[in-house]
């Protein structure tokens, strides 16, 4: 295990050296990482959203089974039959504290909801400040680049317009030197 762990720990220090030249990377890593925990919440959400729904549909079964419980009870009273009504009240007593149990758990389902949509609202925002700063340094990154191409020019090299046909001061230049080589040849012939 020592060689592993050597391993795994020289190349988390690369890693990290790697991402503090290429800030970046660092940035677009950030970014897919809160991407990554925004569709976890999401799918949270999602997963509370139907836990919430089965548990409000146990509370309606719990509801309708009470309704006929305490409709039970108020026959089996009303016919004198306490031998079925105490049970019946027993029935109905533990079904209302089920309910109350499952009524329970929806609050905290809804309040974790709530927290996760929150949570879900922060890394979006958190999120979107990040894709800004990726996009100034990608920005910063290309003006770089611009400046460093245009100081790899150098003196010698120049513009590359400078070399071209359609630069005017080139063409002034020409004239001139061709029209002061006439003159020359013209001078050199006459005497």
């Amino acid at each position: 295990m020592g060689l592993f762990d050597d391993f795994s720990r020289f190349l988390e220090t690369r890693l990290e050296e790697f991402l503090r030249d290429n800030p970046h990377l660092e940035l677009m890593a950030l970014e897919e990482k809160l991407r990554e925990q925004e569709e976890e919440t999401l799918k949270l959400m999602t997963d509370l959203k139907v836990k919430e729904q089965q548990i409000q549909d146990e509370i309606l079964a719990i509801a309708q089974e009470i309704q006929l419980w305490h409709a039970r009870i108020e026959k089996a009273k009303a016919k004198g039959r306490l031998d079925l009504a105490e049970p019946a009240q027993e029935r109905e007593a533990a079904l209302l504290r089920q309910g109350n149990q499952k009524w329970g758990q929806m609050e905290m389902i809804k309040e974790r909801t709530k927290q996760t949509q929150e949570l879900q609202q922060q890394i979006q925002r958190r999120r979107q400040e990040v894709q800004k700063k990726v996009v100034e340094a990608q920005a910063a990154r290309a003006a770089a680049k611009a400046d460093q191409r245009w100081d790899s020019v150098g003196w010698n090299s120049g513009p590359s317009y400078i070399h071209s046909s359609a630069d005017p001061l080139e063409q002034q230049f020409k004239r001139w030197e061709a029209e002061e080589e006439l003159d020359q040849m013209k001078r050199n012939m006459g005497s």
